[in-house]
Order: structure tokens, then C-alpha cells, then sequence
């Protein structure tokens, strides 16, 4: 009788690779895995960090001032593992887009802007957001999990190999902000360590400042911050009320406008000369009015006037970037200019964000990515998309 080998579907299965991701650690856990793990030097972990981040190496055997029994000893603990580009998109402005897969099912966007003298990149600390941000495509999609520090780095790493950036030469990336898909705080310990690495000689050397985190406003986390990091503080602020603000962003009910102003003045004082970015997205008739504008000036004015510093607020106005089956519409030039006024005139330097990459779907905003969405979110949303065009459709 003839027989076949049965094989089972367990040994069909891609076999998970349990080494240690060495884009998961910064300076600081680097050189304890080189000396606690492979009982090595601290100064090996520097060199590492040199081959992978300014030289864009993810082979150990091509790591050439390495021995080969460490490159060995590597080899079998370690490993050098990037997101892979999914599709790479660019702009008429020269915004650059790519898609980058995070796993089997979900993947995530980040956006390069170059401009006069700089490059800035924009980057994603989750797969989706859990805020539920009215005016966000992000947010639209639900959320699925947490960046790893690795998937975080990575997108650095893809960004600046692709652009041909040589950290302290020739510097592409002069720019990092925390500005892509999700809530950075809300992933607090990977997001920090990603940014230590940004800031590292040995990673992409940013100065501080160059590196910015931006928060729709998780108070006690901006207070941990202060305390465990030194970059540039952004937060997304959108309304001067209360009430407006909360239906907006859901998250001003359990940290409303007098809890955040508040943190926010706790980490500007933490040294002097330090400032915080507000971020106000122009919706049209939603909160360009010129009530809203006044409100505005004053909320900024106090900061300065607690802070003790001119200028210690800045306000970068957000003209609103459409994505389908949004209920918000820009408003009309004239509109962004008149709130601009107002600004000026009460001595607000008040500059409107130039809209980059909306040909692409990489404007400020519309970042959507592929997220399989753990919560009822996305369904929902849909539904009440369908239950307007339907509306409009019977008018």
C-alpha cells in the first residue's frame, strides 16, 4: 500500500524569529547587552550603532572593525530588523510618503517634507489612535496596538537611507516630529527610547530641539516627560473653549483646557528660554471665528504672562486637510487670513502651515496607513458616513 507523509499545518508555519532586535535598543540598553549578554566592551554597542544608523548596515558580516567571533556571537543573538517598505510615494511638492508594513496585517504611514534648509520627518508611534480626534483620518480607523522602539527607529532608518542622509555630513533629515499616526504618549516608554537614538552621535545626532513630540494632551504623562526627556513640546489644542474642544477631542473631559495649559506651563519653565508649540486646525465654522481667535490670543498671552517669557507660546494655525467622509471643510483663504489678523494685531507671530503632500494623502491629518481596528470605531464611523451621503443624496 502506498503511503504519503502527512505534514502537519504547525510545521507550514514561518518560524518566529526570537533574536533580539537591535533597533530596539538605545545607547544606554545597547551597551548593557554587549556586556551583560555577549560579555563584550561597552564602546562595541557605539561602533554598532555607527554601522547601522550612519552607514545603513544590517549585516553583521559586513561590519568589517568587528572580530569575527563577536560577529558571530551576533549573528546568533541579534538581529537587524527594519519595517518593510510596502510603497513609496511622492509628492508634486517633493513630499515623499511611504507605506511601511509594521506585521502580517497592519502598517502605517511616515512622511518626509523637505523645505528651504531643513527636512523634516514626520513619524508614526501606533498603528491607528485610540482618541477618536473628530477631524482626524487617523483616528477614523480605530486603533490596533502600540509602535514597537524598533518600528518606531525603523521608519527614521528607511526615511534617511532612502534619502541618502550621512548623520554630521550630509544631513537630509534635520527634522524629526512625533506628528504621524497616534498618540506618542500614549506609547511612552518605546517613544522616548526611539527618541533618545534620534538625538544620539551615535544614532542621528538631532539636537534637541530639532526633535519634537507632539500631545493632544495626556497631562501626567507631558509632567513624566519634563522629567525622563528634553525635546520640543507640541500639542494640539484646536479650540480655546472647553465645550468645543471636548466635542472635538474627547480626551479634553478628563483633561480639560485648565488641567493641560497648566502641564504645559510646568514644562516650559522646567529650563529657561524653553517654549511650547500650540497647534490650531482651522475648521470652517467650527472655530475660525473671531471669538475664537480673541479667546486664542488670551489663552496664549496668560501662558507667557505664567511663564514669564515672551513669545513662550507659539501658535502654528492648520488650515483643515480633507479626507472622504469627513463632516469638516477648510475654510476659505480669506477666512485663514482674517484669523491670522486678529492674531497679529494682539502681537502674535501666527504663521499658517503651508499644506504639503495632499496630492499624496500626506498632509496633516490624513495619515491612514492599514489598521485592523481592535475597537467598534471604524464600523461606527462608516455607518454615519453611509447615514450623510444617504442624507444628501434624498435632498
Amino acid at each position: 500500500m502506498q503511503t504519503t507523509d502527512a505534514v502537519s499545518p504547525v510545521s507550514r508555519l514561518p518560524s518566529i524569529d526570537t533574536r533580539t532586535n537591535i533597533f530596539d535598543f538605545d545607547r544606554a540598553r545597547l551597551e548593557r547587552f554587549f556586556e551583560e549578554e555577549l560579555g563584550e566592551k561597552p564602546f562595541r554597542a557605539h561602533q554598532v550603532m555607527k554601522w547601522i544608523h550612519h552607514r545603513y548596515v544590517t549585516d553583521f558580516a559586513e561590519m568589517t572593525d568587528l572580530g569575527k567571533v563577536l560577529r558571530s556571537k551576533l549573528e546568533e543573538r541579534a538581529r537587524i530588523h527594519a519595517p518593510q517598505v510596502i510603497f513609496e510615494k511622492t509628492s508634486l511638492d517633493d513630499t515623499r510618503k511611504w507605506l511601511l508594513g509594521m506585521d502580517a496585517k497592519n502598517a502605517i504611514e511616515t512622511v518626509y517634507i523637505p523645505d528651504k534648509g531643513r527636512g523634516t520627518l514626520c513619524v508614526s508611534s501606533q498603528v491607528g489612535c485610540a482618541l477618536n480626534c473628530a477631524f482626524c483620518s487617523t483616528g477614523a480607523q480605530g486603533f490596533n496596538r502600540n509602535l514597537s522602539t524598533a518600528e518606531i527607529i525603523g521608519q527614521v532608518w528607511v526615511a534617511a537611507r532612502a534619502l541618502g542622509n550621512v548623520p554630521h555630513q550630509q544631513r537630509k533629515l534635520t527634522n524629526v516630529v512625533m506628528m504621524g499616526m497616534g498618540e506618542p504618549l500614549a506609547n511612552f516608554d518605546n517613544v522616548v527610547r526611539a527618541m533618545s537614538i534620534m538625538r544620539d552621535d551615535y544614532g542621528y545626532g538631532l539636537a534637541n530641539k530639532r526633535v519634537t513630540l507632539s500631545t493632544a494632551g495626556m497631562v501626567p504623562q507631558i509632567d513624566r516627560l519634563a522629567q525622563e526627556s528634553d525635546v520640543s513640546l507640541a500639542v494640539s489644542l484646536h479650540a480655546p473653549f472647553d465645550e468645543l474642544r471636548t466635542q472635538l477631542m474627547p480626551i479634553n473631559k478628563k483633561y480639560p483646557l485648565a488641567t493641560l495649559i497648566d502641564a504645559c506651563v510646568r514644562y516650559a519653565q522646567r529650563k529657561k528660554g524653553e517654549s511650547v508649540t500650540f497647534e490650531y486646525t482651522l475648521m470652517q465654522g467650527v472655530n475660525d471665528q473671531p471669538e475664537h481667535a480673541r479667546a486664542l490670543v488670551k489663552l496664549l498671552q496668560d501662558f507667557d504672562r505664567r511663564v514669564q517669557m515672551q513669545d513662550a507660546a507659539k501658535i502654528n494655525l492648520i488650515p483643515f486637510n480633507p479626507f472622504p467622509g469627513t463632516q469638516f471643510q477648510r475654510p476659505s483663504d480669506a477666512a485663514i487670513r482674517d484669523f491670522q489678523r486678529l492674531l497679529n494685531a494682539a502681537g502674535r507671530i501666527a504663521p499658517v502651515r503651508r499644506t504639503r503632500g495632499d496630492d499624496i494623502d500626506a498632509a496633516c491629518g490624513q495619515l491612514k496607513g492599514q489598521v485592523v481596528d481592535r475597537t467598534p470605531r471604524s464600523a461606527r464611523i462608516r455607518k454615519q458616513q453611509q447615514a450623510r451621503e444617504a442624507a444628501r443624496g434624498a435632498v
